[in-house]
């Protein structure tokens, strides 16, 4: 299994980035995105099951920002809008075998290597 991330980059407050993550290896579950800011606990973002019929967001990113995934190439992307200066992190896809409605980080086996978010104010 193998999850490459990309996208991201400096903007500043109120812009947007996408970042994407190329998954390949074995078909999954559940997808997410997490991220680390800095002197922080890696926490969670988005997560979504792999048709994209459920999707569960962190309350800080609930209308700013979208998961979402092209069938056509196995890529999930995270749409993020209204970009915010605490929204600078490390952020890393990962995914999971298995999909239930209340899964949690530790159900996420594999991680791609993160991609870094700067937002200036």
């Amino acid at each position: 299994v193998q999850l490459q991330a990309s996208g991201g980059g400096l903007v500043q407050a109120g812009g947007s980035l996408r970042l994407s993550c190329v998954a390949s290896g074995r078909t999954f579950g559940g997808v997410g995105w997490f991220r680390r800011a800095p002197g922080k606990e890696r926490e969670f973002v988005a997560i979504m099951d792999w048709r994209g019929a459920y999707k569960r967001y962190t309350d800080s990113v609930k209308g700013r920002f979208t998961i979402s995934r092209d069938n056509t190439d196995n890529t999930v992307y995270l749409r993020m809008n209204s970009l915010k200066p605490e929204d600078t992190a490390v952020y890393y896809c990962a995914a999971a075998t298995s999909w239930y409605s209340g899964l949690k980080e530790s159900d996420f086996h594999s991680w791609g290597q993160g991609t870094l978010v700067t937002v200036s104010s």
